[in-house]
Formats: structure tokens, C-alpha cells, sequence
């Protein structure tokens, strides 16, 4: 009998009495429930009065708590009795046949509306989730899903809940049809959409795996594609898709109206004009005649905004507002300027930094206290801290100060990451061979800011001791000073090169002084020892007849560095420029020679994931006074990762009798990338990327009697694609490269592959 009838008989039973005053209340029937949750929900207590009519109201106040399915009124005398039937609790809950989402996500997602282990059952609330759960599937596009629930009892009142998920197949989209397009045609159109039709080539691709959010993201990129050519009256008039019986073909129909294309008569500049129009109209970047465009309509807004926050109005707001002459199909721009109240910056609040001392953010950070806000400021203080390297992320937020009109506080919140590195790695290159290192690295030495390093590496070619130590701000105005220690014992025949080999000792003193936000310039003097074994090689033989085989040198490095890029490790904006001049000092100098080295690497991004990088390294050496020519060991090389990719390690360029590869001390390398979007979402593309590149350079021998002269047709070239990762075991970077122009000599390698090396 149902809850009502109860209640209804129990209101008849007790209308057909007279009232009474409750000298006890009975309750009999339950199990797991407490006695107090009964009386903190019953509206009634000993020594109440019952009235007529009111017993209905006791059972509907018990039923709610959704604890009983059954609940009884009874009199003996003066005594209410409550008989309950309590609801079974949940004991198990058992999902199976669940791909599209985790176990795990789909049991928190039931606990969150009430349906877990140790809950009361209600079956109303299991059939709305398996209601929603199938409508979740549809939007996936499986269509074939069915949801069976099976509920079994269990002791002590109880029960287990199996869900039984078949989600089958994915729809697969068929067809796309769009109608109404004259301007562009459908091919064009489909192409921008994320959902289409199969490619030829599908094993990787999901483009025809129907989703309703991509549909919805799909409708918008159309709308957004016409609005920003012109199509201001621009409607998708209606989408309708259908499915075949079988629920495994889908095919979409999107009917648009195009109108006509506008262009602007007049743009306008409305509102409190804190900043003279002269200054904002070059910021709007739609002229009288242009086409209208949504896209560069809301850039104008926000170069103005832009401008508005530099000058300390925090919450400028700024809206188009267009007039539209149907006639003349032109449309009549004014944006309106509400900058608000001009404000200070009260107090800069930092968070986050458990192991970081503040003054080593504070120091980093352009925007002042007291002073006006600046978006400009704070822009640029959040890209300088996000390239010291110690933060995964930082976050600056800006509220009002309570009870002050003009006053915001700005609240920086950093997310740190380790900024040491005690590792021991085992890599392999293809030149190297098996390599073998270990250091003990503090980016942030006790948060200080300082950066210390003590290393050893081992491999076929290479034995390398080194110590160093920076301190950034050796002055308040950001001065550095770092010291460096090395040793290295190296085996060039194990290089591609010479047959030669070489012990280096340095010991070293640098400083650093900051000429902007993204510039530096930098002095080194460092005193350079050298052994040099000439082994069997020709050219080496000669040089040590000549100058001998023990070198003292004390080398004095110009250096300027500019670097703006959004990342240290995996840029995708910005630039990176080096130029290093090195020479040694004569007369303490054994050996008198210079080099100069200029880098150059830029970062596009272009839209989406995709950017583009456009990198150069050009060097040039010679010698002077009592040395003829650049020493051979200070040549430049070419070929191989980091290089012309395509071409074996350092094998590019002049060789000697011996066909063993001397360099040069001319060097052109250079090349394009095309960093290609993540498949595997943006938490992969955080240490991972992919590209596909264009690769040319080689090295000359332009000065000396052994000069070969310099001629642009000895330039090499590679295309192929290349991936790089930060593993956990240390970095890896592979290339496949294909040379385009290889002569007769030239060493090629198509796969290369290095793990625990820099790359």
C-alpha cells in the first residue's frame, strides 16, 4: 500500500477521534537508524496535543528524510506509536563495461548526489543517474549504448547495485551538408569544422567521431569565420542531425543565411575620454572602407583596455557599438570608453612560496606599491618570474580593497617546482655512444635565488668534472657574478673528426649586468690550460711542430644575451638572441686568437597549438699576432642533432688527407620549425613536442693557406620531423632527417637519437 494511502487512512483513523495529548511515543521497526534522528525530524513530542487532521503532516515530515518506505500511525490509549519500514542501504556498488569514463570519476560523480556505499537507497534517484549517464554517451556519439541496473539484496538490510554499461560503437559521421553558402564553398567550409568525414588515412584520426560539444564548438568557428569577413547579419538558421537505425551513420545538416558583406563608414570614440582620442585611435585597427570584422574589433578593444590598465584604470570596460545601414550595407563603429576610477596598488601579496624567499620574487617584480597599476607592469613581472625557472605556474589577481574607491591589492600565487636535481643518468648517442652522468644541481640554492652546480660525465668521447656557482643579484640592480670550475679529457676521434685529443683545465670569474627586462650583457675571464695529444692526424702534427703541445691561455668573452621567450624549455613565443665575442689576451697568452658566435632563435606562434621557430647560429674565428689562423681545436663543426639533422655528428665541411673532418672557422647553421600541435593533450605538450623542419648550414675554412674559399652552394640541406622529451630519466630528442643535397663524402644518418643529454 502506498505512502499516501497510509497517510490518508492513518488522517481518517485519527479524524474520526478525538484529540489527545501524547503522554509517550513509540517507534518500532528500525534497524539501522537512531531513536534521536526519529525525534529530530518528528514535528511532534510528548506532551503535544494531536488534533484532528494532523497525522498526515507527522507521516509526510518522517517520509521526507527519504530514510523509510513505509510509515504507520498508531494509538494505544495516550501512547502514538510509529511503525517504520526502513529504506535498504547501499553495500556495494559494482560498474562494469565503463571505457569512456573511469570507474573511479563515475563512483565520486554517484557519491556527489547521494549514492554510495553506506547510503540510503533510493531508486527515483539510481533511475535519474542512469538517465543522465546515457544522455553523457550520446554526447560522446555513442548512440548504441544501453544501461542495465540489477539490484540484489544483502544481509542486514542491504543491497548491491550492479551497473551493466554496453557503450558500443561511436557513431561515425557520414556527411556533412551545409546549405544557403554562395560566398564560400562548402569544401571550404568543412574544412574549418573539427567534425567531418573520415580522411583516407583514419587509424589516428577522430574527425568523424560525432560529439554534440564539437557540433556546438564547430557552429560557433562558422559563425565566427563570416562575422570576421564582413557577414555581420550572419544566422545558422537551424542543425539537424539524424542517425541511421543501426545507430552508426550520422549525417548533419547546418542551414545558414550569409546576408551581405559590410564595410565600416565611420568609426567613433564615445564615453569619458581619460586618454586623448589620439592616442587611441591608432590603437583601433579597422579603418573607414575595411570590411567588418568581429575578430579585429575585439583586438581593438583590448589594445585599448591594454593601454587604459598601463595607465592605472584596472577595470577600464570598453564596448563596440555598431550602427548598421541596411541600405548601404555599412556599419557606423563607436567604442565606448568606461575607464572607472584610477587606482593604486596597496599591497603586493605573495603566496605559494614554501621554499622561494619572497625578496626573491619581490625583486623580480616591476609593478611598485603605492604606485599606479600597471597591466603592463604585472604582465611583464609574470613573465620575468616564469623564467627564472623555479615556478610550474603563476597566477596574479587584482581585487578592490574594501571601503576604498581607488586602492587594489594584487595577490601573486606561485606553484613551485623542484628546483634541485640530484640525478645519475645513463644516456645513449649516437656519437658518444653510452653515456654516464651524475650532478647534484640547485637552481634555487635555500631560496636564495643563487644557482649551484657540481657535475661528472663519462662517455666514449668525454670525461668532464665541473663546479660552478651564480649569484644573480650579486648587487641590488641585478648584477651577477658566478665562478666556474671545470676539468674535461676529450677523444675527438671518437667525434667524426680528427684523431686528436685533448686535457682542459678552467677556471673562471663572470658577471652579468641587466641593460632591460629581456637584455644582458656579460663579461668572462677565465684562465684556460690545454694538453693537447696530436695522435695520428696530420694537421695536429703540424700545430704541435709549431706552437707545441701545452697551451696557457687567459680568454676575455663578451657576451650579450636577450631572451623574451615564454618558456626556457619548450618556447613557443619570443626570441632568443646571443652574441659572444671570446679573445685571448695577448701577451699572456700563448695562443692569440678570437671568435665571435651569434644565435638567434625565434618563436611564432600561429594559431591553435601550431607555432613556428626560425633559428640561425653563425660563427667566425681567426687568428692574430703569433698565431696564424684559428687553432684547429677552436674550429666550428657541423652536421647532426642541434645542427644539419640528416647528416653524421660534426662530419659536414673541410676534411684533410685522411678524410677525418677538420671544421672550419666559418659557420653558417640555420633552419625552420614547425612545432606541431600535441595528440596527446595539453598536459603531454607541457614536456613534450613534435616537429617537422628544414635544416641548412655547413662550415668553410675562409682564411689561411689552407683556405677552400666560401661558396652558398656548399650549403647542405635536410627536411624531416623530430621529437623531444623531458623524461624522467633525463632529456631525449629523435630525428628522422633526410638530406636534399648530399655529395659525394657526405656521411649520412637518418636516425639519430640522444637520451640524457641537453638537447
Amino acid at each position: 500500500m502506498s505512502l499516501i494511502a497510509i497517510s490518508l487512512m492513518s488522517n481518517l483513523l485519527y479524524a474520526a477521534r478525538d484529540s489527545f495529548i501524547i503522554e509517550d511515543i513509540r517507534v518500532e521497526g528500525l534497524r539501522r537508524i537512531s531513536i534521536g534522528t526519529i525525534f529530530n525530524y518528528l514535528p511532534a513530542k510528548i506532551g503535544d496535543t494531536i488534533k484532528k487532521g494532523e497525522t498526515s503532516h507527522l507521516v509526510r515530515s518522517l517520509y521526507k528524510t527519504g530514510f523509510f518506505k513505509d510509515v504507520r500511525l498508531q494509538r494505544d490509549g495516550n501512547i502514538l506509536i510509529i511503525k517504520l519500514q526502513e529504506r535498504p542501504a547501499i553495500g556495494r556498488i559494482d560498474i562494469q563495461g565503463n571505457k569512456d569514463f573511469p570507474t573511479d570519476k563515475l563512483k565520486a560523480a554517484l557519491k556527489d548526489i547521494g549514492m554510495a556505499e553506506g547510503r540510503v537507497f533510493n531508486k527515483s534517484i539510481l533511475d535519474k543517474i542512469e538517465q543522465e549517464l546515457r544522455h553523457q554517451y550520446y554526447s560522446r556519439g555513442k548512440y548504441a549504448v544501453t544501461i542495465k541496473t540489477k539490484i540484489t539484496p544483502l544481509e542486514r538490510n542491504r543491497v548491491a547495485i550492479h551497473l551493466q554499461i554496453s557503450e558500443g560503437v561511436t557513431a561515425r559521421i557520414k556527411q556533412i551538408t551545409i546549405i544557403g553558402n554562395t560566398a564560400f564553398t562548402e569544401e571550404e567550409l568543412l574544412d574549418l569544422l573539427e567534425l567531418g568525414t573520415a580522411p583516407w588515412i583514419s587509424v589516428f584520426s577522430s574527425r568523424d567521431r560525432y560529439s554534440k560539444p564539437k557540433l556546438a564548438g564547430d557552429l560557433e568557428t562558422l559563425r565566427s569565420y563570416y562575422l570576421d569577413r564582413g557577414y555581420i547579419n550572419f544566422t545558422i538558421k537551424s542543425t539537424q542531425v539524424s542517425i541511421t537505425p543501426n545507430k552508426k551513420d550520422i549525417f548533419i545538416t547546418i542551414v545558414i543565411k550569409e546576408g551581405s558583406v559590410y564595410t565600416i563608414s565611420d568609426i567613433k570614440l564615445a564615453g569619458n575620454l581619460v586618454v586623448p582620442p589620439v592616442h587611441l585611435f591608432p590603437l583601433v585597427q579597422l579603418h573607414r572602407g575595411d570590411v567588418f570584422s568581429r575578430k579585429t574589433v575585439t583586438a581593438s578593444i583590448e589594445r585599448i583596455q591594454e593601454l587604459l590598465g598601463d595607465r592605472g584604470y584596472a577595470f577600464a570596460k570598453v564596448n563596440s557599438i555598431p550602427e548598421i545601414d541596411t541600405t548601404k550595407k555599412t556599419v557606423e563603429l563607436t567604442f565606448f570608453i568606461d575607464p572607472g576610477k584610477r587606482v593604486y596598488v596597496r599591497r603586493i601579496n605573495i603566496s605559494g612560496n614554501t621554499r622561494t624567499r619572497d625578496e626573491v620574487i619581490r625583486r623580480e617584480i616591476r609593478q611598485m606599491e603605492s604606485a599606479w597599476f600597471s597591466t603592463g607592469l604585472l604582465k611583464r613581472s609574470r613573465d620575468r618570474l616564469k623564467r627564472l625557472g623555479f615556478f610550474e605556474d603563476v597566477q596574479i589577481n587584482t581585487p578592490p580593497v574594501a571601503g576604498s574607491a581607488d586602492e587594489i591589492d594584487v595577490n601573486l600565487e606561485v606553484k613551485e617546482k623542484s628546483s634541485g636535481l640530484l640525478a645519475a643518468t645513463i644516456g645513449y648517442s649516437q656519437t658518444d655512444g653510452v653515456v654516464f652522468s651524475t650532478s647534484i644541481t640547485q637552481y634555487n640554492f635555500l631560496g636564495t635565488g643563487k644557482r649551484m652546480s657540481l657535475g661528472f660525465n663519462n662517455s666514449a668521447s668525454n670525461t668532464m668534472y665541473r663546479l660552478s656557482y651564480t649569484n644573480p643579484y650579486y648587487t641590488i640592480d641585478g648584477i651577477s657574478r658566478g665562478f666556474d670550475l671545470s676539468y674535461s679529457k676529450t677523444d675527438y676521434a671518437e667525434l667524426n673528426v680528427l684523431n686528436y685529443a685533448t686535457d682542459i683545465k678552467q677556471a673562471g670569474i663572470n658577471f652579468g649586468l641587466p641593460i632591460s627586462d629581456t637584455a644582458r650583457v656579460g663579461l668572462d675571464l677565465s684562465y684556460i690550460g690545454t694538453d693537447l695529444r696530436a695522435g695520428n692526424s696530420q694537421t695536429a702534427q703540424n700545430f704541435v711542430t709549431k706552437h707545441g703541445s701545452q697551451f696557457s691561455d687567459y680568454r676575455l668573452t663578451l657576451r650579450w644575451v636577450r631572451d623574451s621567450r615564454d618558456s626556457a624549455l619548450l618556447p613557443t613565443n619570443g626570441t632568443l638572441q646571443q652574441l659572444a665575442f671570446a679573445i685571448t689576451v695577448p701577451p699572456i697568452s700563448d695562443l692569440e686568437f678570437y671568435r665571435v658566435n651569434y644565435k638567434h632563435d625565434q618563436y611564432f606562434p600561429l594559431w591553435e597549438d601550431l607555432a613556428l621557430n626560425f633559428n640561425e647560429d653563425i660563427g667566425y674565428g681567426n687568428g692574430f699576432g703569433n698565431t696564424n689562423g684559428l687553432p684547429f681545436f677552436q674550429n666550428f663543426f657541423a652536421g647532426g642533432p642541434r645542427s644539419v639533422r640528416g647528416f653524421k655528428q660534426n662530419t659536414l665541411g673541410p676534411r684533410d688527407p685522411n678524410n677525418d673532418s677538420i671544421g672550419g672557422n666559418f659557420k653558417i647553421v640555420g633552419g625552420l620549425e614547425l612545432i606541431l600541435p600535441s595528440m596527446f593533450g595539453p598536459e603531454f605538450a607541457k614536456t613534450a613536442r613534435i616537429t617537422a623542419f628544414f635544416d641548412i648550414g655547413n662550415v668553410w675554412q675562409i682564411t689561411g693557406s689552407n683556405s677552400s674559399g666560401f661558396d652558398l652552394k656548399d650549403l647542405r640541406y635536410s627536411v624531416g620531423v623530430g621529437a623531444s622529451w623531458l623524461s624522467p630519466i633525463g632529456p631525449m630528442s629523435i630525428s628522422l632527417g633526410f638530406p636534399l643535397n648530399s655529395q659525394s663524402g657526405d656521411q649520412s644518418e637518418i636516425f639519430q637519437f640522444n637520451l640524457g643529454r641537453t638537447f
